[in-house]
């Protein structure tokens, strides 16, 4: 085979850092720092004040030079005036995470407004109304309806004694 012209297998693709696994530590290694920098304060932006900020995921490019990282303000302030001034401070951020990090180049960052939960909200009120009109439709089986023969709830004595032991007579553990 002439040189050069054969596949230089597995290991080249990962000394470039396109290989599976690397940016996903990365990018979870990512996901702590911001969490630290967050809680400790660092952006000094007024948008960004007194308001706690949860970092859900963060993804890393292949080369590790881009980070997006998906987030969710609580307190009810407005995903998208947090999302706009964490972009704002991203090279600021960046930097911050690079450095606490120790990487050779500090990751280029984008802050986007994780839609997952708004999403898990949605999916899970749509089962609860299909459940809720699956249980108009199809009454559960042994169910007794009300006023039935069968429901001993209409009876004003209550259920008999012979109800309880119904059954069990003559099973060996009674003895």
């Amino acid at each position: 085979m002439p040189r050069g012209s054969a596949s230089r297998g597995p290991k080249s693709r990962d000394r470039k850092g396109a290989g599976g696994q690397r940016p996903l530590r990365v990018g979870e290694e990512v996901r702590h720092a911001l969490a630290y920098l967050f809680e400790r304060g660092v952006a000094h932006d007024p948008a960004l004040r007194d308001v706690p900020i949860t970092v859900t995921e963060v993804r890393m490019s292949p080369d590790l030079r881009t980070a997006t990282a998906f987030v969710l303000p609580l307190g009810g302030r407005s995903a998208a005036e947090v999302v706009a001034a964490l972009n704002h401070a991203g090279a600021y951020l960046g930097g911050a995470v690079g450095r606490h990090l120790g990487l050779r180049f500090s990751p280029r960052m984008r802050f986007v407004a994780d839609p997952s939960f708004d999403e898990a909200d949605r999916i899970g009120r749509a089962l609860r109304e299909a459940a809720r009109r699956d249980a108009a439709l199809h009454p559960a089986p042994g169910a007794a309806a009300e006023g039935s023969p069968d429901d001993p709830s209409d009876d004003p004595a209550g259920p008999s004694p012979s109800d309880d032991t119904a059954g069990r007579r003559g099973d060996p553990s009674d003895a």
